[in-house]
């Protein structure tokens, strides 16, 4: 394990106990607020930030091994994510925390046995229009990606 793949870690460790702290705080009421812009549940979003974003590292693999990311733009992921929120939208609070702490505990050790070379190998990422490496990636994904629906988590149950 290296110093940049550990600390990446750790940071991917802190969002998902942070995210794990806030939805087992939730109320009944807060679990069915709606997000903006998602317009899903609490607790779909919360779902989704563990189904879909902590569920990357195949794509972070494809990165690390060399092989082209699929050519998805926007709107597929936004379809991809909207029928995952359909066929979820009666999720329970502890089948959300179940799949956060599983997927981000997969995603924590997965990032914990990259090394400085893996971490620094990129691939053109079609939705960004960019090369990302595979740190980038990850960071981009997960702490800034779920972290935005994370926010919308917060502003949903945040008092009028």
């Amino acid at each position: 394990m290296n110093r940049i793949s550990n600390e990446l870690s750790e940071r991917l460790e802190a969002f998902n106990n942070e995210v794990i702290a806030f939805v087992e705080q939730c109320s009944e009421h807060d679990w069915t607020r709606i997000c903006r812009p998602e317009d899903w549940p609490v607790g779909v979003t919360a779902r989704h930030i563990g189904a879909g974003h902590y569920e990357v590292i195949k794509l972070a693999e494809m990165i690390r091994d060399g092989k082209k990311l699929p050519q998805l733009s926007m709107d597929d992921i936004t379809a991809m994510a909207n029928r995952h929120a359909a066929e979820h939208a009666d999720c329970t609070k502890p089948e959300v925390i179940e799949v956060l702490r599983v997927n981000g505990k997969k995603l924590a050790e997965f990032v914990k046995g990259l090394s400085e070379s893996d971490l620094g190998k990129s691939a053109y990422f079609p939705v960004m229009g960019k090369d990302l490496n595979v740190g980038q990636f990850l960071e981009g994904v997960v702490l800034q990606g779920a972290g935005q629906h994370f926010e919308h988590i917060r502003q949903a149950v945040a008092p009028s």
